[in-house]
């Protein structure tokens, strides 16, 4: 008998472990993505979705606008949970409202005011996307793309794009590779390059949508942001750079010394800035003059979960965006609405325009390498 007893003991505890595990599983606030629902032809191209691992971090990202799909981190107790929006499948992405999420923008991110640039002394015309003018790359920019898949391992994704001469407008082939890794340092990197065969512009970036509190787990107004830039780009109505660069000091722009992305925001009616943009969706200066040197563009930290984001570039800039117009109508990977306000973007970017002499070129010519480095760092605090 006691043998007995002994043997049910060890089996109820066994059960109970199991329980535990599985409880711990179901308390994982990252979605269980299935590839299968990735994949699909467009365009007579295969989309599929791969999933990335390395230490504390998964990722999962698709070559359909080499979008980041999602990105699980642990918080200060380490509880995982997603901290980028997406979608469960290739159809969600194809159907939503939200036509960015995660994905990679190009060939120019930004508004180009009436679609059109001037290039030796020639007016260049784009598509017209955006009212009367052109948004990130026009309808079918890199967002709206099959991209190649060229290498993948366990942590790492490299894809690539060909952009044929006049796509959306653009003068010359412009060959596109972008490089997604996992470190053990806890860190998304995305490395972008680019070559053109004739002189183009190009600013490229990743729009990924982020809360710190995982995806569709409310406003992101308590999330502490700090930019370590006193100096922002105005827009004009169109939300087009009007070429000014204003000082962020006694202004809601001035994020310097670390503030809630809410505490502010509150003014919209009374900052013009602020009013045009419905909240925050402007540019921020990090570098005046174009280098490999990385620099600090924005660090958030969620007191709630006590996850903690640092972006770095090389970039000239960062724009921060404040999900200004979401309205429900996605419903992301969790099953939950994607509202207003409950996410922001910090796009790693050149702050300049293409219609604006004052500010560097977007120039890239035949023979040189346009090349771009972001790295999405987390950690915690308690």
């Amino acid at each position: 008998m006691k043998k007995q007893s002994v043997f049910f003991v060890l089996i109820t505890l066994f059960i109970c472990s199991k329980a535990i595990s599985q409880s711990n599983l179901n308390n994982s606030e990252c979605a269980p993505l299935n590839p299968e629902n990735f994949n699909k032809m467009i365009d007579g191209k295969q989309v599929s979705l791969f999933l990335l691992k390395n230490g504390n971090l998964t990722a999962a990202i698709t070559n359909y606008g080499g979008r980041i799909v999602s990105l699980c981190a642990p918080d200060k107790n380490g509880q995982t949970a997603d901290v980028v929006l997406g979608f469960k499948s290739i159809e969600d992405y194809l159907k939503a409202t939200g036509v960015y999420h995660g994905a990679i923008v190009g060939r120019v991110i930004g508004r180009i005011a009436k679609g059109t640039f001037e290039l030796d002394g020639k007016t260049q015309s784009l598509t017209i996307n955006s009212g009367a003018n052109h948004q990130h790359g026009g309808l079918k920019g890199f967002h709206n793309q099959v991209w190649d898949v060229k290498t993948v391992t366990d942590s790492s994704l490299v894809l690539s794009y060909i952009s044929v001469d006049g796509e959306m407008g653009y003068p010359g082939t412009l060959i596109v590779e972008a490089r997604y890794q996992l470190t053990s340092n806890n860190e998304l990197t995305l490395k972008l390059l680019a070559t053109t065969d004739k002189t183009t512009i190009v600013n490229l970036s990743n729009h990924a949508f982020f809360n710190l509190s995982g995806e569709g787990n409310g406003p992101i107004l308590g999330h502490i942001l700090t930019i370590p830039s006193n100096y922002f780009c105005a827009v004009n109505p169109d939300k087009i750079k009007t070429g000014e660069i204003l000082k962020a000091a006694g202004t809601p722009f001035d994020f310097r010394k670390g503030k809630p992305i809410g505490k502010d925001i509150i003014l919209e009616n009374a900052n013009e800035q602020l009013k045009i943009a419905g909240g925050y969706d402007q540019s921020y200066v990090l570098k005046k003059k174009k280098s490999n040197k990385i620099v600090l563009a924005a660090t958030v930290v969620d007191p709630k979960s006590g996850r903690k984001l640092e972006v770095l570039t090389n970039n000239l800039g960062v724009h921060f965006f404040s999900a200004n117009f979401f309205k429900g109508n996605d419903i992301g990977k969790m099953g939950k609405p994607l509202h207003f306000r409950e996410s922001f973007a910090l796009e790693t970017q050149d702050y300049n325009s293409s219609n604006q002499k004052s500010f560097p070129t977007l120039l890239l010519k035949p023979g040189e390498k346009y090349e771009t480095y972001t790295v999405y760092h987390f950690s915690s605090i308690k």
